[in-house]
């Protein structure tokens, strides 16, 4: 139960700092293009080619292993891929006619931002922040077995597990207990972003 409070800390604060950053360079991309997308598209391109995992394990190592840089590292990791969906939805969305009687009335480029295009993107961000969810959980879990991610005394289900190596045929409950929870976490918000990115397909169909 301890556990979980990071878990749930992890995956919330991740998701937040990867929605606020793909929010900017997603909706400036996407809204702007041209040369501006092209740039910020391709830094995009270069962190998505830097494997995710190393990329946290690259910043929890330069600074003190604690929760609140595990949260800023998985946070970090998280941005590129809200970036592109943000991105997709505004290269979608900026030319319906909706958007452009807006601009032809004389809306800011702000009001057309957060008016017309960006509600429109939430069902596939949030599908994005569900997975992502899930991902930060489960990074997060990987960096605190290693002893790279959350330190004593804060509880993590990653940490638990390897404390729990010595005493698995002793005691394996000690390793099913942590081993379970985070399994069924992780399931659990998979299936909540399938379910929500099958329901938003058959709304728009």
């Amino acid at each position: 139960m301890e556990g979980s409070k990071t878990a749930f800390t992890v995956g919330l604060g991740s998701v937040g700092i990867g929605f606020a950053g793909g929010l900017i360079i997603g909706s400036i991309a996407g809204y702007f293009g041209g040369w501006i997308d092209e740039l910020l598209m391709r830094i995009i391109d270069a962190l998505l080619a830097f494997p995710g995992i190393l990329l946290a394990l690259v910043l929890v190592t330069i600074f003190q292993p604690n929760l609140q840089m595990t949260v800023i590292a998985i946070g970090i990791m998280s941005i590129p891929i809200f970036s592109r969906v943000i991105r997709s939805g505004f290269l979608k969305y900026k030319q319906m006619d909706f958007v452009r009687a807006a601009r032809n009335f004389g809306a800011s480029h702000a009001r057309i931002i957060f008016r017309y295009i960006l509600p429109n993107t939430f069902s596939s961000v949030i599908v994005t922040a569900s997975l992502s969810f899930s991902t930060a959980i489960l990074i997060e879990a990987a960096l605190s077995y290693l002893g790279l991610g959350v330190q004593p005394p804060d509880p993590s289900w990653g940490q638990m597990l390897n404390e729990a190596q010595s005493y698995t045929l002793k005691a394996p409950w000690y390793t099913l207990a942590p081993g379970i929870m985070l399994t069924l976490t992780v399931l659990g918000f998979n299936l909540l972003g399938d379910g929500i990115r099958d329901l938003r397909d058959r709304t728009d169909h």
